[in-house]
């Protein structure tokens, strides 16, 4: 699918947001990765995946909530060699320290 814009041709893109109950870091990051989508020149719509129990968790290869991926790929670089699936509230290692939101750098990135 793709979407016809003014001056260009885009793909659309699918963005999730996969959280579990009660992640004060989701609720946190929906407005601001909606405003960063819309700055970036995408009209996708995020799609919150809220993961249920550990069974879920593994299935989904869910490091944590909250984990954004943008065309089933993890933002985060490196994602996808870990294997700490689970119920966990997510830390993102950045050169500033740990936090509990992807860089906007990586969102970015990931819509490249």
């Amino acid at each position: 699918m793709e979407r016809v814009g003014a001056d260009s041709i885009a793909p659309a893109r699918a963005v999730e947001l996969l959280y579990f109950d009660d992640c004060p870091n989701y609720e946190r990051l929906l407005p601001h990765l909606r405003q960063l989508l819309r700055a970036a020149g995408t009209d996708a719509d995020v799609q919150l995946r809220r993961v249920a129990d550990d069974e879920a968790a593994q299935r989904e290869r869910f490091i944590g909530s909250p984990t954004v991926r943008i065309d089933g790929r993890d933002v985060e670089p490196g994602a996808r060699d870990r294997r700490d699936f689970g119920m966990n509230c997510r830390l993102y290692a950045t050169g500033d320290g740990l936090r509990g939101t992807p860089l906007d750098e990586w969102i970015l990135n990931a819509l490249g």
